[in-house]
């Protein structure tokens, strides 16, 4: 069990039968009457964030959120299938649990498969991804006034705007959090 005033950025606990993470927290202590606790909580499993006040004197049954890495293998329609390294056994994760960023995941890359009570809520890709460019249009020289970008597709299909001297056949480096170029790798 946990208490409000226990309260701290990460602490994740269960809520009328959902599964909160904190995000944000203040104890506040009014001049004039009881002091409590302003909180700003994500329900891990639909993703929505509220803001809430709690008593400090609140108690809350703790959730653990298991978060396991496993090896994406295959998708068969709307099932993606994730390999657990350990035991090889493969776990169905259906599309609709998979965060926009998901698109620059290729095959046997290793993903972070969070679940509370074993049911699956959500995957969440390497920070950084290596992937090779199959189609751009071709810089030209000269055209480099400042950041000046240009739209490119990765071999698992995503699209992505990178720098002009950027070319077919290159492997670049993406920050899969922000949807962002990085580098060449």
């Amino acid at each position: 069990m946990i208490t409000a005033g226990d309260f701290r950025n990460g602490v994740t606990f269960e809520e009328e039968g959902n599964v909160m993470q904190i995000v944000e927290f203040q104890h506040v202590k009014p001049g004039k009457g009881a002091a409590f606790v302003r909180a700003k909580v994500k329900n891990v499993i639909t993703g929505s964030v509220v803001e809430k006040t709690y008593n400090p004197t609140a108690k809350f049954p703790t959730a653990f959120v298991e978060r396991k890495d496993m090896e994406y293998s295959y998708n068969d329609g709307n099932l993606y299938y994730f390999m657990d390294p350990e035991s090889y056994e493969l776990v169905p994760v259906n599309a609709s649990e998979l965060s926009e960023n998901f698109k620059f995941v290729k095959e046997n890359m290793i993903c972070k498969i969070l679940s509370y009570k074993g049911k699956v809520f959500g995957v969440e890709p390497p920070f950084f991804v290596d992937l090779e460019v199959t189609e751009t249009e071709p810089g030209l020289a000269g055209n480099t006034a400042t950041n000046a970008t240009k739209p490119a597709t990765v071999e698992t299909g995503a699209e992505i705007k990178v720098p002009l001297f950027i070319n077919i056949g290159d492997k670049i480096r993406i920050d899969t959090r922000t949807c962002e170029y990085m580098e060449r790798a």
